[in-house]
């Protein structure tokens, strides 16, 4: 498998191309970001290649990529899936920040197109079993928040997981007590009303990686389900899985819960 990397200079993107060197059935032939352009992949701590980070998609076709991956921003991702679904390339995503309707176009436009595409919000496998558990728990709770907690370079709030265990959540129950809070003394304390009005609240701090906690409550007992991502490498399982599975899954798949057969 002949794959190409989006935002290979970055810190995901060096893992992707590291993981991707790691398998024995995967080629990186292909290096994009136009924030590292000219860098030798070593240069970003991606030992075993002297493959140079490049501008532009041309690199991509010129090397016959047959998969790419994006951990880019969301108006590259924007741009970098148009150009899959036109060139006939599979793309795996790891960018968030995607809007319902931004995903139906994509599922359009990877319909017409020759190639298929994998977007998830989160690719450590710990965290898909958690918002699985968290959607199996639901129903026998009467409140629900959800806490997720990056690192300071995050620029989306709150993060692609944390809303799509909301609205997991908010499918599986749509008996909730009412929320008591009558005294706002600092606006926005309660966090953001995500689906089904679960509370969302957001942390950045230097330090950390990805992180998500869910709480769940009802009369004399508390549920709290917690996943920890420490290391960037804990992602790249996921991307695999993902990149070995997208020949095979037509149209656009949001998630890796089917990959797992979850």
């Amino acid at each position: 498998m002949r794959v190409g990397v989006f935002g290979a200079g970055g810190r995901m993107g060096s893992e992707v191309c590291r993981a991707v060197l790691d398998a024995p059935d995967m080629e990186l032939v292909a290096a994009v970001d136009p924030h590292h352009v000219g860098i030798d992949l070593r240069q970003v701590g991606v030992p075993g290649t002297g493959l140079q980070i490049v501008a532009g998609t041309d690199a991509m076709s010129d090397a016959g990529v047959e998969v790419c991956v994006d951990f880019t921003v969301l108006d590259a991702a924007r741009r970098n899936l148009a150009w899959c679904a036109e060139n006939g390339v599979h793309a795996v995503v790891g960018t968030t920040g995607f809007t319902t309707g931004e995903l139906d176009e994509l599922g359009d436009a990877f319909d017409r197109s020759a190639a298929n595409a994998v977007v998830a919000p989160n690719f450590a496998i710990g965290a898909v079993l958690m918002m699985r558990f968290a959607e199996i728990a639901a129903p026998y709770f009467d409140s629900a928040e959800v806490i997720e907690l990056h690192h300071d370079q995050k620029v989306d709030a709150p993060s692609g997981t944390a809303m799509l265990t909301a609205e997991r959540i908010a499918r599986s129950s749509k008996d909730w007590g009412d929320d008591p809070t009558t005294d706002m003394v600092a606006e926005g304390a309660r966090g953001a009303e995500g689906p089904g009005g679960i509370r969302v609240h957001s942390v950045r701090l230097r330090g950390l990686v990805a992180h998500q906690e869910v709480l769940l409550g009802t009369t004399g007992q508390t549920l709290s389900l917690r996943h920890d991502s420490t290391d960037r490498t804990s992602f790249m399982p996921g991307v695999v899985l993902a990149l070995r599975a997208v020949a095979d899954r037509p149209g656009l798949t949001v998630g890796l819960d089917t990959l797992l057969a979850l």
